[in-house]
C-alpha cells in the first residue's frame, strides 16, 4: 500500500521547513537573523555591510539542517570556473600577504596550517581560504536539540581507522593534538556495548518491489557464522530455495577450490581483473538474487557495488566464497591504502575480536575542531579531547584582522598564479569569491589542499602533465543522512540496530553508535530521542567506474532535498512498521549531507594500472600531480590516493615540509633573527 505524503509527515512542522538554501530561519544556535533568512552562506555574506557571514553572533553551520555536505553556494563559483576555463571577473586587491595561504580547510589544509606554524614559528602568517560555510572538508558535524538535548553525528568523515597502523607522523600529530587513543577506548567500552546489551541485531530488508512485499529478516548471523545458521536465518526470507542455499552455501568453511589447479600468482592475477559480482556468477556460480543480496556488501568501503570492486579486494576484506582457494596473505605493504588493504583488514581483525576503529561522537570533525583549537585557542574553548566535543566554536574569531593565523569561510578560490615567473616569482596571487565580490590576497607559499580534480582549473599556469595526473581521479559520490527521532522504541521492539537493505535507496540504516565521552551523554535508553544514520552511494551499475561516478555525482546535484526527504520518510517506515515507527510524529529532523566529490579516488586493479594499487611507483597520477611547483604545494587525501585520514595529515606534512625545505634559508632569516 502506498504511504499518503500527510501519513509521512512531509507537512509536518521539523526543522527541514525551517531553512532555505541551507541557512536556517528560527532554529536555535543556527542563522536566524532576519537579515539571512532564505539567503545562501555565500549571499549572507554579502547582505552585511562591513563583516562576513561569520561575524553574526548567531552564526553556527553546525546546526543547521537540510541540504548540508556540498550545500548551496559552495560549489557554483568554482563550475562558473569550470565552465568558462578561467575567472574572467575583475579581482579588488585586499592589500593582504601572509607568509603562507591555504586553500581547502579539511584535515589536510588545517594541518598544513598547524605543520606550517610549528615549523616557522608563532610570527609566521597562515591564511585558510574555504568554500564552505564551516571548516573541516568532509569532517563535519551535524547537531540536534530537543527539549534541552542535545546530540550529534558526524557529517562526512567518521573514523581513525586503525589507528595502530598510523605512522608515527599522523599519530603524532593526534597526540600532540590531545587525542589520546588508549584514553578514549577505556573511558567509551560501556556505552559502545549498549546494543549488544540489549540484544540487538542486524537485519536484512528485501523490498517488494523485487520480491511482491515488504520483509525485514532480523538476525543477520556474523561473519564467523557457519552455513547452518545462516539457513536458519535465511529460511524466512522471500528467496527462491536455490538463493537460499547459495547464500548459505558461500559461508561454508569447505568451499571449494574455483581455480583448481592454478597457482597463487595466477588465482591473484585473475581474481584482480575480474569483479566480485563476475567471480559470484561465474565462478561460484550463485543464485542471481544471491549476488543481489551481497550487491551493496562493497559499498561501505568502495562505495561501488560488487560489479565495480576487484574480486581480489573482496578476498583481501573477507568476503565469502574465497575459504577454499588456499590464497597466500597479502603483505601489508601492499594495499596499504587501498579500502580492503592493511587499513580494512585490521579494522575487519579488530571487528571480530569485539574491537573496531575509533570515532568521536561527531566522527572526524573532532580533529577539524582540534586542529582549529590549535591554531585559534580563543576560538574554541577548553584544552582537552573530551571538551572539544561540546565546546562551541566562536566563528566571529575565525577570521580576526591582526591575527597571525586566520580561517576565512565561504571563500571560493578561483585562480592561483605565482607574480612573475614561478622559477623566480617571491610571491603567489590567490583570488576568491566572497559575497558576490573577487577578492585577491598574495602568499610568500600556497599549499593546495582541495580536490585535485580542480587545480588544473584554478592554476593553469601548471605544466600540462601535471594538469592531466590531476584530473585523473573522478571523487566517488556519498550522502551521509543523519535523521532525529523522537525515540528509538521501534527499534528495540524489532530487536534491530543495523538495517542493510541491498537496492534500496539508502543501503545502510543504523542507530548511532554510542559514545559517551565528557560531558556529551549518547542515547542509552529507546525512550531518549536517537539521530540514524542512512548512507547512500549513488553509482550506476554496469558502467565503467568513473562514468558511474559522474552518474552519481549528477544525480545528487540535481536531486532536491523534498525528493530525499520523501525517500527517508517512506524506507523508514517501510522497514519500521512492525515497531510502531510512525514518520509522521517520529521525526524531528533531516540533514542530507551530500558528497558529489566524495572519497578520493583510490585506485582500482579493474580501471587502472595494476601496479598503481599493488606498489606506489613515480608515474602514479597522484605522486606526478602533487609535485611542487614553485612556490606551490599540494595537501590532500587525493594527492595519496587514498581517502583514510592519516593520509590526509602525511600529505599535508609532506607538502609543508617542501615548502620550508625549499625556504630554509629564508625562514631562517625572517623568524629566527626577526
Amino acid at each position: 500500500m502506498n504511504i499518503s505524503d500527510r501519513e509521512l509527515g512531509m507537512h509536518g512542522n521539523i526543522t527541514r521547513r525551517d531553512f532555505l538554501n541551507g541557512v536556517a530561519v528560527g532554529v536555535t544556535g543556527a542563522l536566524a537573523t532576519p537579515s539571512l533568512a532564505g539567503a545562501s552562506a555565500a549571499d549572507a555574506a554579502a547582505e552585511q555591510t562591513g563583516a562576513t557571514a561569520t561575524q553574526n553572533p548567531s552564526y553556527y553551520p553546525p546546526a543547521l539542517t537540510g541540504m548540508r555536505g556540498s550545500h548551496d553556494g559552495s560549489f557554483e563559483v568554482m563550475h562558473r570556473v569550470r565552465d568558462a576555463r578561467a575567472w574572467k571577473d575583475a579581482a579588488t586587491d585586499t592589500g593582504e600577504h601572509y607568509d603562507l595561504v591555504v586553500v581547502g580547510g579539511g584535515i589536510s589544509g588545517l594541518s598544513a596550517a598547524h605543520y606550517f606554524r610549528t615549523a616557522a614559528g608563532p610570527r609566521a602568517t597562515v591564511l585558510v581560504l574555504d568554500n564552505h560555510d564551516d571548516f573541516g572538508g568532509h569532517a563535519k558535524r551535524n547537531e540536534f536539540s530537543h527539549d534541552g538535548r542535545m546530540l550529534m553525528l558526524n557529517g562526512g568523515s567518521l573514523n581513525i581507522e586503525s589507528p595502530q597502523q598510523y605512522s608515527d607522523i599522523a599519530m603524532g600529530l593526534l597526540r600532540r593534538l590531545g587525542i589520546d587513543i588508549d584514553r578514549f577506548e577505556s573511558s567509551t567500552a560501556q556505552d559502545r556495548a549498549t546494543y549488544q546489551r540489549m540484544g540487538l541485531k542486524n537485519a536484512v530488508f528485501f523490498p517488494k518491489e523485487k520480491f511482491g512485499e515488504d520483509c525485514l529478516l532480523v538476525g543477520t548471523p556474523g561473519g564467523s557464522a557457519t552455513s547452518a545458521a545462516w539457513a536458519e536465518f535465511l529460511a524466512q526470507a522471500p528467496l527462491s530455495d536455490e538463493a537460499r542455499k547459495d547464500i548459505a552455501r558461500l559461508q561454508r568453511a569447505d568451499q571449494p577450490d574455483y581455480m583448481p589447479g592454478q597457482s597463487d600468482v595466477e588465482k591473484k592475477r585473475q581474481l584482480m581483473q575480474m569483479s566480485y559480482q563476475d567471480f559470484l556468477l561465474k565462478l561460484a556460480k550463485v543464485h542471481p538474487d544471491a549476488a543481489w543480496y551481497h550487491q551493496a556488501r562493497t559499498t561501505g568501503l568502495f562505495l561501488m557495488m560488487t560489479d565495480a570492486v576487484p574480486a581480489y579486494y573482496g578476498w583481501n576484506s573477507g568476503y565469502p566464497g574465497f575459504q577454499g582457494m588456499k590464497l597466500e596473505p597479502t603483505p601489508r605493504e601492499v594495499l596499504y591504502y587501498e579500502p580492503g588493504g592493511a587499513h580494512g583488514r585490521e579494522n575487519a581483525a579488530r571487528a571480530n575480536e569485539g574491537g573496531r576503529s575509533v570515532h568521536f561522537p561527531d566522527g572526524n570533525a573532532t580533529i577539524a575542531r582540534l586542529l582549529v583549537r590549535s591554531l585559534l585557542p580563543d576560538a574554541v574553548p577548553g584544552s582537552t579531547q573530551e571538551d572539544i566535543v561540546t565546546a562551541r566554536v566562536d566563528y566571529g574569531k575565525l577570521d580576526t584582522a591582526g591575527a597571525s593565523a586566520r580561517i576565512r569561510l565561504n571563500s571560493s578560490v578561483v585562480h592561483v598564479a605565482h607574480a612573475g615567473d614561478p622559477g623566480s616569482a617571491r610571491d603567489v596571487e590567490v583570488t576568491y569569491v566572497t559575497g558576490g565580490q573577487t577578492r585577491t590576497v598574495r602568499g610568500t607559499h600556497v599549499v593546495l589542499a582541495c580536490w585535485n580534480s580542480i587545480i588544473p582549473y584554478m592554476c593553469p599556469e601548471m605544466p600540462a602533465p601535471q594538469r592531466e595526473a590531476l584530473a585523473y581521479g573522478i571523487k566517488a559520490p556519498i550522502v551521509y543522512t543523519n535523521v532525529f527521532i523522537r525515540n528509538w522504541t521501534a527499534f528495540a521492539k524489532l530487536g534491530v540496530a543495523n538495517i542493510t537493505a541491498p537496492g534500496g535507496f539508502h543501503p545502510t540504516v543504523q542507530l548511532a553508535e554510542p559514545v559517551s565521552i565528557g560531558q556529551y551523554q549518547c542515547s542509552r535508553a529507546p525512550e531518549e530521542p536517537m539521530v540514524l544514520h542512512l548512507v547512500r552511494t549513488p553509482c550506476a551499475p554496469g558502467k565503467p567506474r568513473k562514468e558511474q561516478h559522474r552518474a552519481g555525482r549528477a544525480e545528487l546535484l540535481s536531486m532536491r532535498f523534498e525528493t530525499f526527504e520523501r525517500e527517508i520518510r517512506q524506507e523508514l517506515a517501510r522497514m519500521l512498521s512492525g515497531g510502531g515507527f510512525d514518520p509522521g510524529r517520529d521525526i524531528l529532523g533531516i540533514t542530507v549531507n551530500r558528497w558529489p566529490h566524495g572519497y578520493t579516488y583510490n585506485y582500482s586493479t579493474l580501471a587502472d594500472p595494476v601496479a598503481w594499487s599493488l606498489a606506489t611507483p613515480e608515474d602514479r597520477a597522484c605522486v606526478v600531480g602533487r609535485k611542487q611547483f614553485g612556490r606551490i604545494s599540494i595537501a590532500n587525501a587525493d594527492a595519496a590516493g587514498s581517502s583514510h585520514t592519516d593520509a590526509a595529515i602525511e600529505q599535508a606534512y609532506r607538502a609543508v615540509r617542501e615548502v620550508v625545505e625549499s625556504r630554509a634559508t629564508e625562514y631562517l632569516a625572517r623568524f629566527t633573527n626577526g
